[in-house]
C-alpha cells in the first residue's frame, strides 16, 4: 500500500514537473528511474540517480567514480563544509546542493534513485538508515559503521527494506582477493590456521589529549551538523576534515581506516564470520618520567589485537586472526631470503599461514603471492570466481549497474550482507583495544554473538552501541 502510493505521488510529481519545463531548464535527467517505469523497471538508457552525501575527499572520488561509469546521474551533493565541497560542485554544476542530508532527503527523495554516504565514521549509519528507510540503494564508505551494533542493524535493514547496498572497502572487486581464495581452494597451502594483517596506519595523531583550548569555526563550516550523532564539544582545529580518525567520538582508528581493506580476503576465502574471542595488547605513550599518560578519548599509537573465528566450512579448526598496527609487522617468513622483499612494502600486508605453506598479498589484496615465491608461478588453480571488470575501480560501476537491474538481480563485492559481519570484526578488535582503558579490561573477552555482548566483561559493552547526542538518535 505505501509503495503503492509512493509511486503515484512520484508520478504526479514528475508530471507536474514537465509542466514546468524544469527539465529542459535543468539540462540534465534528474527524473529518478523508478519514477519513469516503477520498481524493478530496466532499460538500458537509464541513468542512476545519486545524491552525494559527504562531497569532498573520499566522496569527492566516489561521486566522480560513479559517474565515469556512465550510467549514473551526480542529481544532489550534500557536505556540511563548503570548502571540502568546492570541487565536486564545480564537477557537478547541476547538482542541486545542500549542507544538511536531513533536508535533502526531506524534500528530493522522491528524486533520487540511491545515495552515496563518505562522512566521518560516526554518522555512516544513521544517514544510511534513513536512506534505506526511504528505499534508496546505498554506497557506504568503510568501515560501514562506527559501532558494531550499527553493523548489525544496517545489515538486517538492507535485507527488510531490499536495497542494494555496497561498502567502499574497493580491494574487494579486485583479482587478487578471488585469485588467494582459489589458490586456497585448489588446496595450495593446506589448511590455514593463522592469519596476519598489518599496517602503517595511524598516519594522523594519536594517543594524545583533546586539545584544551578551542579555535573559531571556520565560516563554511557547520559545525553541528558535522558533529551529528557525536557528543557536543567545542570546535577544535587540526580535527577536520581528517584528523578525526583517531579520536573516538568520531572515528576508529587504524582498524576503522585499513581493517575493511585487509581483512576481507581472509574473511572471504576461509569463509569466516563472526568472533568468538578477542583480546589486544596496546602502545603506551609516557609524558614524563615513568609517568604513563592515559588518553580514553583517543586511540591508541600501535595495537596487536587476536581474533579468533570458529571453524567454518572452510577451515579444519579456529582461526587465529592477528591484526597489527602503528608499523608493527609479523616475524619475516622462512620461505624468504635475508634481503627478498615481501608484501606489505606498502605499510599493509595480509599473510596466510597453513598447514601446507603461506601466502600473501599487499593493500587491496593485490600482488598475491605464494612462497617461497618460485611457487607463484607454477601455481596452477581453477577459476572459480568471474572478476570484476576494472578491479578496485570498477568496485563502483558494479554497484551501478547492480542499481539499474534490481535488489537481488546482480552480485556484489561487499553487500551488506559481507560488509557487515566483516566491520563487526574490526569493530570487536577495537573492543579489546578500548578495554585497556577500562579498570580491569586487559584480558580475553568472550563474544555473545546472539546477544551482541562480551559475556565476561561487561563493563566494555558500553562501546557496543553507543548514546547518542540527543535529537540524534537512532532508532531502528
Amino acid at each position: 500500500m505505501e509503495e503503492n502510493s509512493d509511486k503515484k505521488n512520484a508520478q504526479t510529481s514528475r508530471r507536474n514537473f514537465l509542466k514546468t519545463g524544469a527539465v529542459a531548464a535543468a539540462g540534465f535527467m534528474i527524473v529518478p528511474r523508478y519514477v519513469l517505469g516503477g520498481k524493478g523497471f530496466t532499460a538500458p538508457s537509464d541513468r542512476l540517480i545519486i545524491a552525494g552525501v559527504g562531497a569532498g575527499g573520499k566522496g569527492e572520488t566516489d561521486i566522480a567514480n560513479f559517474y565515469k561509469s556512465g550510467k549514473a546521474e551526480i542529481g544532489y551533493l550534500c557536505d556540511v563544509d563548503d570548502r571540502r565541497a568546492a570541487n565536486s560542485v564545480k564537477n557537478f554544476p547541476k547538482a542541486k546542493y545542500y549542507k544538511d542530508w536531513r533536508e535533502l532527503f526531506d524534500k528530493e527523495h522522491k528524486h533520487i534513485d540511491a545515495v552515496s554516504v563518505a562522512t566521518p565514521d560516526h554518522n555512516h549509519a544513521i544517514i544510511t538508515y534513513h536512506a534505506m528507510q526511504l528505499g534508496k540503494h546505498v554506497y557506504v564508505e568503510k568501515p560501514l559503521t562506527h559501532d558494531i551494533w550499527e553493523a548489525r542493524m544496517l545489515t538486517e535493514a538492507a535485507k527488510k527494506y531490499k536495497v542494494v547496498t555496497q561498502m567502499g572497502n574497493q580491494g574487494a572487486s579486485n583479482d587478487g582477493t578471488r585469485l588467494l581464495s582459489e589458490w586456497y581452494d585448489a588446496g595450495l597451502i593446506g589448511d590455514v590456521h593463522t592469519v596476519y594483517c598489518w599496517t602503517n596506519r595511524p598516519v594522523w595523531p594519536q594517543g594524545i589529549s583533546w586539545p584544551g583550548t578551542g579555535a573559531t569555526i571556520p565560516k563554511e563550516l557547520n559545525w553541528d551538523l558535522w558533529l551529528g550523532t557525536a557528543p557536543y564539544k567545542t570546535y577544535v582545529d587540526k580535527l577536520v576534515p581528517f584528523n578525526w580518525r583517531g579520536w573516538w567520538d568520531y572515528g576508529t582508528g587504524a582498524l576503522g581506516d585499513m581493517g575493511c581493506h585487509l581483512i576481507e580476503a581472509p574473511f572471504r576465502a576461509l569463509g569466516l564470520q563472526y568472533v568468538k574471542s578477542v583480546q589486544a595488547s596496546v602502545g603506551s605513550v609516557y609524558v614524563d618520567e615513568f609517568k604513563k599518560g592515559v588518553f580514553p578519548e583517543s586511540c591508541p599509537p600501535s595495537s596487536h589485537v587476536t581474533l579468533t573465528f570458529p571453524k567454518t566450512d572452510k577451515t579444519k579448526g579456529e582461526v587465529a586472526l592477528h591484526w597489527m598496527d602503528g608499523g608493527i609487522q609479523p616475524e619475516r617468513p622462512d620461505e624468504l631470503g635475508p634481503n627478498e622483499k615481501w608484501g606489505g612494502e606498502d605499510g599493509n600486508g595480509t599473510l596466510f599461514v597453513g598447514t601446507k605453506g603461506k601466502m600473501y598479498a599487499s593493500t587491496y589484496s593485490t600482488a598475491p603471492t605464494l612462497l617461497p615465491k618460485s611457487l607463484t608461478e607454477q601455481a596452477k588453480a581453477p577459476q572459480k570466481w568471474a572478476r570484476v571488470p576494472g578491479g578496485s575501480n570498477g568496485h563502483y560501476t558494479q554497484w551501478v549497474e547492480a542499481c539499474l537491474a534490481g535488489y537481488g538481480k546482480k552480485e556484489l563485492s561487499s553487500p551488506f550482507e559481507v560488509a557487515g559481519p566483516l566491520t563487526e570484526a574490526l569493530l570487536m578488535a577495537n573492543l579489546a583495544v578500548r578495554g585497556h582503558d577500562l579498570p580491569g579490561g586487559q584480558f580475553k573477552y568472550e563474544w555473545d554473538n546472539k546477544a551482541m555482548k562480551v559475556s565476561n566483561f561487561n563493563e566494555v559493552n558500553q562501546f557496543v552501541k553507543r548514546n547518542y547526542r540527543n535529537g540524534w538518535e537512532l532508532k531502528a
